[in-house]
């Protein structure tokens, strides 16, 4: 069964085609409590950090950074006891959320309430980030990697700056959550995009699941210090997205603990093989074109050079970037592009060109066959074929690959596994 849009597609294969299913044993983890108690226990005992509670103390403006609505954090579990923990600090604190959008469009209010519920949503201040806001914008200095760093003022200006979050293994920053609620999370686009530079994502450390040595990771880290973030609660959601798992405390060692937690279910060896299938881990990040970027690459560390891949997104919201759809469509030839990118220096990074970039490194080693809600002709012009089904999919892999005893391997869920190469 391979997550798809809200539901799940089931296929049977032969026996001697399917050569491996690889899955985190996330899964099969079941934690004695459930979700809200383990979050009541992860701020009852923080990793390096006092308590929500005695940090809060004498701090008059709390800024709470949340993620937005791409991410299917259960903020409605984190957020009510971070709120109380404040308050029995200091009961007269003036406390903002700030919606993390990164450089998303902002988030509506029917997907705030289904975020939060009614009660966070009429009763407290909320604020939703906006990259391109200029006035609303700080400088605190530069980067490790040289760009300015520049984030929301309210964040700035906070007494106490803290974050809820999900970590869970990420395409090119190593893992999501801790660092990320500041950048990209409150950031300004050019600093987005010069942490996002071409230089960085071709770094052999800007992979899933690593952090050593991984450039995004350390601008990353060093902009969530000099923010001062102070406090963070994370979790790990297993596919059905319950939570598994939760830890609070420093941003960098409160993150280290949910990593390698996180690693220790997730990692599994790669299976060389002609064809691979994978998903986005299905809603809410298989909505558009440019998420189920992350899911190829699950499938890009296993397949056979010049093997198929076959992409599940069901991509019921579009392509989710008008600039990621041009620097794809608008040029037939992939290496031109690439070479283009590649040429770019730090400042000089336009915006999506990171998603794109590891879209072609995917392209360049594999043929993409997108099975989805989208038009034929769009999927096409992506340098994707189009398919309706996966026994569609499997008719085209296997016209391209021209070859008897073809290996499969099926990756159910994609975004939830780190493929480690053999």
């Amino acid at each position: 069964a391979f997550h798809y849009g809200k539901g799940k597609i089931v296929h049977g294969f032969d026996d001697n085609e399917l050569i491996g299913v690889l899955e985190s044993s996330i899964n099969e983890y079941h934690p004695e409590f459930d979700g809200a108690e383990l979050v009541e226990r992860a701020m009852n005992d923080p990793v390096g950090t006092e308590s929500l509670c005695e940090l809060a103390k004498g701090k008059k403006k709390v800024v709470i950074i949340a993620s937005d609505h791409t991410r299917p954090v259960p903020s409605k579990l984190i957020i009510p006891p971070m709120l109380r923990e404040i308050r029995k600090g200091n009961p007269d604190a003036d406390v903002t959320i700030l919606i993390a959008t990164g450089c998303h469009r902002g988030t509506t209010k029917d997907e705030l309430i289904s975020k939060f519920g009614e009660d966070i949503v009429n009763k407290e201040k909320i604020y939703i980030h906006d990259c391109d806001e200029r006035d609303n914008l700080v400088n605190i200095g530069s980067l490790p990697s040289g760009s300015p760093c520049e984030i929301n003022k309210i964040a700035v200006e906070a007494d106490l700056l803290v974050a809820e979050g999900f970590i869970e293994p990420h395409f090119f920053a190593g893992f999501s959550g801790g660092r990320k609620s500041v950048l990209p999370g409150v950031a300004g686009r050019s600093t987005v995009l010069g942490n996002h530079c071409s230089e960085f994502i071709a770094h052999p450390c800007a992979r899933t699941g690593v952090l050593d040595g991984n450039p995004l990771h350390e601008d990353m880290l060093w902009a969530a210090k000099k923010a001062k973030l102070a406090y963070i609660v994370n979790v790990v959601l297993n596919a059905e997205k319950e939570v598994i798992y939760a830890v609070a405390g420093s941003v960098d060692e409160a993150h280290k603990a949910g990593t390698a937690f996180l690693n220790d279910l997730c990692r599994v060896d790669a299976i060389p093989s002609d064809i691979v299938i994978s998903t986005n881990g299905g809603y809410p990040l298989d909505q558009n074109v440019y998420q189920a970027v992350k899911g190829m690459t699950a499938a890009e560390a296993t397949v056979k050079d010049g093997g198929v891949i076959i992409m599940l997104a069901r991509s019921n919201d579009g392509i989710g970037g008008d600039h990621f759809y041009h620097q794809l469509a608008d040029e037939p030839n992939i290496d031109k592009t690439m070479a283009l990118f590649m040429s770019r220096d730090r400042g000089e990074t336009v915006p999506d060109q990171w998603q794109t970039q590891v879209m072609l490194r995917v392209l360049k080693r594999a043929t993409v066959i997108y099975v989805s809600e989208m038009d034929d002709k769009t999927i096409s012009k992506m340098h994707m074929i189009p398919a309706k089904d996966i026994p569609d999919a499997l008719e085209k892999a296997r016209s391209i690959l021209k070859k008897e005893d073809l290996s499969i391997v099926a990756i159910p869920d994609g975004i939830s596994v780190i493929v480690r190469k053999l």
